[in-house]
């Protein structure tokens, strides 16, 4: 149940910080709203740090250096999400969002990429991911 709580903050997250971050860019720029956007989550996540103390750098030299630029990644997904709701609107820029989100997923799982646990995809999965897709199509009409 955690879990579930967990990822429904951070969806509920993601879609305020989307559109706060369309809202800056209208009068920052987008790449303006970006570095601030992650400049902020900077001295936010450095704030919890102190405060819980949880974790070990040691475990950075353990890190393969390709996931440790992970974040780096969020620049192109701030801009990516200010670009669609500025030019599709927050609902279906969301929710394509989403569905590109499962989609890789599910190719990481089905395939065991990234030191992740292989899981077999069954039919109710491929149903599940259509369902979703077909979602998108009648919120476009």
């Amino acid at each position: 149940m955690k879990g579930m709580t967990a990822a429904f903050l951070g969806g509920a997250c993601i879609t305020l910080q989307s559109v706060a971050n369309t809202t800056i860019s209208r009068s920052l720029g987008t790449w303006q709203a970006a570095w601030l956007t992650q400049f902020t989550g900077f001295i936010m996540a450095l704030l919890i740090l102190l405060a819980v103390r949880d974790g070990s750098w040691a475990g950075m030299k353990r890190t393969r250096p390709l996931y440790l630029s992970g974040g780096a990644l969020a620049a192109v997904i701030i801009f990516s999400e200010i670009s669609a709701i500025r030019m599709i609107g927050v609902t279906f820029s969301i929710s394509a969002l989403l569905i590109a989100q499962l989609g890789l997923a599910f190719l990481i799982d089905a395939n065991g990429w990234f030191g992740t646990v292989k899981q077999k995809m069954k039919l109710p999965q491929f149903i599940g991911l259509a369902l979703m897709i077909g979602g998108i199509i009648i919120l476009k009409l």
